[in-house]
């Protein structure tokens, strides 16, 4: 049940994802536009977001495991005229993608999630930056109008991507403890246990096929169960769309727990 990419498809769907946030900003009326899934954005906003981003993360693969400034201090403005600002955003994908196949995928990097379950590889690097491409070109095309399902293999691989990343930590949960599973209609499922030892994700045997016989395997029910396609699912971790687009089952309101949660560390 796989559904980690290979670095090489990881670095092709950077690419392509970018291409797609381009598409969508030189397709919009103005770059002054409300982004109406990041409201404090405007499009030239969350172009900029994703330019210097993405130009900080190739300055710190570059560098390895120390942390790095910013590329964006001392750097020049970011271009306002749309043909130069498109251009500079393919600049930036650019740096990024040359400087993880320079490194390749099992160097060590500097990363925010030293406690996650995600190593502190380029590797890893490199499949968060896919979901951070995908879910702000979704972004960018809900503003122009024309918002499209991310495509099923990033999807598929960025659930798994947010839980093992985003989510995972070794702060105690303050609540009862308790297992959230998340349930792909393509085939796929995770379950997510928080309890007094953190917060941890593992896979699991999707709904109507044979249990996996491992110990990983936790038989009791899920506190609550979200269903839906990997593109919704995503989408919905991300905050882009709210929980009745989806199917839950049990105590919906863990969600607001977890969403509020504040691991220590």
């Amino acid at each position: 049940m796989t559904t980690t990419l290979a670095f090489p498809a990881l670095l092709r769907l950077i690419d392509e994802r970018s291409r797609a946030f381009r598409a969508a900003v030189a397709s919009a009326p103005s770059l002054d536009v409300q982004v109406p899934t990041c409201p404090e954005w405007t499009l030239f906003d969350l172009a900029r977001h994703i330019g210097e981003g993405r130009r900080d993360w190739a300055a710190t693969v570059a560098a390895g495991p120390a942390p790095v400034k910013s590329a964006a201090e001392g750097a020049p403005a970011v271009p306002r005229e749309r043909e130069a600002l498109v251009a500079w955003l393919a600049e930036s994908t650019e740096q990024l993608v040359d400087a993880l196949r320079e490194a390749g995928p099992d160097r060590g990097c500097w990363t925010w999630w030293a406690a996650s379950q995600s190593p502190e590889t380029c590797g890893a690097v490199a499949r968060h930056q896919l979901q951070q491409m995908a879910v702000h070109t979704y972004d960018a095309q809900i503003t122009v109008g024309a918002p499209e399902p991310l495509p099923a293999e990033v999807a598929l691989d960025g659930v798994e991507e947010f839980l093992f990343t985003c989510v995972a930590t070794t702060s105690a949960w303050p609540h009862k403890p308790t297992a959230f599973d998340f349930h792909a209609t393509e085939g796929h499922s995770w379950r997510l246990t928080v309890d007094g030892d953190g917060a941890r994700s593992t896979r699991i045997s999707a709904p109507g096929t044979t249990p996996a016989a491992t110990a990983d395997e936790d038989p009791d029910p899920a506190g609550v169960s979200v269903h839906g396609t990997a593109d919704e699912l995503v989408l919905f971790v991300y905050d882009r769309i709210p929980a009745d687009s989806l199917q839950l089952e049990g105590d919906a309101g863990l969600f607001d727990l977890l969403r509020a949660w504040e691991p220590e560390e």
